[in-house]
């Protein structure tokens, strides 16, 4: 697996809340976060770091055990070892408290992809060309869009649509969504943080992913989002699997 990334301030905030974290896996595939933090003073930069950070450890202490069949388990316990501790960092200061982070993780082995998420952070899967978006927002402006009361259109415009529904360290639980789709040698993995795609249309980013070579897109993808505006944080991950690699493994 090939591993490209980049995080941005952007252009309106004063510091960076985003956050992220890949790894190559011995054997073929890999796995990789991007995290958008949100609170006051430094609160949401601390939530996005602590939950990368403990996702790393987590990958790094418990991947060797675990079993074929086992995988959805496995991330989804990730994802509640990184929302308790950042809610116990969060509980632990008056001034951390509120703070809470989005999250998506994919983890990419024996030819599927297993993403789990919570918030509006999202995954995308590059195949051919095409780009497909793998997660489904939790916000309230996807709420009313899946219940028909405004359309896809309107949502991009909607002046909530950065009101989120779950997010990591809000509470001591969490309840986030996993998917799984298999993966083919030269399909890539998006993951990014909702500067850009607030700021860049699902199919400007599947044209310029299509036009830019592998290692360029993040920083292409990164100058795109500031040039239509910038407004937040901008984070770019792309996981591809290599042609070269056996996908059957990992």
């Amino acid at each position: 697996m090939k591993i490209a990334a980049v995080t941005d301030i952007g252009s309106c905030r004063n510091e960076n809340q985003d956050n992220y974290c890949a790894q190559q896996l011995p054997g073929g595939g890999g796995w990789g976060i991007v995290c958008d933090g949100m609170g006051g003073a430094n609160g949401g930069r601390i939530a996005s770091g602590i939950a990368t950070e403990t996702m790393r450890r987590y990958f790094t202490n418990k991947l060797a055990a675990l079993h074929h069949g086992q995988e959805e388990a496995f991330i989804l316990e990730g994802f509640d070892t990184a929302n308790r501790a950042v809610y116990d960092k969060a509980t632990a200061s008056a001034d951390m408290l509120g703070m809470g982070t989005t999250g998506v993780c994919a983890y990419l082995a024996r030819g599927v992809a297993h993403i789990v998420h919570a918030g509006d952070s999202r995954a995308y899967l590059v195949r051919d060309g095409a780009l497909r978006q793998l997660t489904r927002d939790h916000s309230m402006v996807q709420q009313l869009v899946d219940s028909g009361k405004i359309t896809r259109e309107q949502a991009a415009q909607h002046p909530q649509k950065n009101l989120i529904t779950r997010a990591l360290g809000v509470a001591a639980t969490i309840v986030p969504e996993y998917d799984r789709c298999p993966v083919q040698a030269g399909d890539v993995l998006l993951l990014c943080t909702d500067g850009l795609t607030n700021m860049v249309s699902d199919e400007e980013i599947e044209l310029l992913l299509k036009e830019t070579p592998f290692f360029e897109a993040p920083h292409r993808l990164v100058e795109r989002a500031i040039h239509g505006g910038g407004q937040d944080n901008i984070t770019i991950l792309l996981l591809g699997v290599e042609a070269t690699e056996d996908v059957s493994n990992g």
